[in-house]
């Protein structure tokens, strides 16, 4: 064999090997490109279902405000519904209080967007204080239950908390101990004024926070909160 076609082979082989090297280091940079693409996409339907649940909870808001304008007392709001838990009453009862009845609110009643949540629906509580928000009276809440921690962080990131400090509610040992109370302190007209639920100040970078995603420490869930009417 000559050495010129033994210098042609290993030039070859050099080729190959580069071409090896060069195959690696572009599926490497594919899958790189490829995890990325994912995780801005995730990203982006958070944001989405954060506008979503925001969009919802603001046309509850002007459902109760429009039903106020209209003479209807803060005790007399209703929000039952045939697809709401059943401590809220029949919707077929005084309608024109109803927020969601056609008489009444006339606000649609929506499940939350798919995969924010453990499915829970839109719970209303008159139980909590919310900081800087109306008097040392409770306000009217619509919450929105056991929501995943990635998209609490989010949404309150969106909100323009501080992304290193969580507002908490940290109240232990009441009823409710959370913005997210028990199926008994559902709001049928009864405000918790006498002692309502506050959430921890020292926790919220942004006030007033009219809206939040909360971490409740009395038995570790996040639930985003939406003030429907401030007292």
């Amino acid at each position: 064999m000559t050495t010129q076609r033994i210098k042609e082979r290993g030039s070859i082989l050099v080729y190959i090997l580069l071409g090896v090297v060069l195959l690696g280091l572009l599926t490497i940079a594919l899958r790189n490109a490829g995890t990325g693409g994912v995780s801005d996409i995730d990203k982006e339907q958070m944001i989405l279902k954060a506008g979503q649940a925001q969009k919802d909870a603001a046309e509850l808001a002007a459902a109760v405000n429009d039903l106020i304008a209209n003479g209807v007392s803060e005790a007399d709001l209703r929000f039952a519904h045939p697809d709401a838990p059943t401590e809220y009453g029949n919707i077929t009862d005084n309608p024109t209080n109803q927020v969601f009845g056609k008489q009444g609110g006339k606000a649609t009643y929506k499940s939350p967007p798919e995969g924010i949540n453990d499915g829970s629906p839109w719970e209303f509580f008159g139980s909590s204080q919310i900081i800087q928000v109306g008097s040392d009276r409770s306000e009217l809440i619509a919450v929105l239950p056991n929501v995943t921690e990635s998209f609490c962080k989010g949404m309150d990131a969106q909100l323009g908390f501080d992304p290193t400090l969580q507002p908490t509610d940290n109240s232990t040992g009441s009823s409710p101990d959370c913005v997210m109370g028990t199926s008994s302190d559902r709001f049928t007209g009864t405000f918790s004024d006498a002692s309502p639920n506050v959430l921890d100040k020292a926790t919220f970078s942004k006030l007033p926070a009219l809206q939040a995603c909360v971490y409740c420490a009395a038995d570790s869930t996040y639930n985003y909160y939406y003030v429907l009417l401030a007292r």
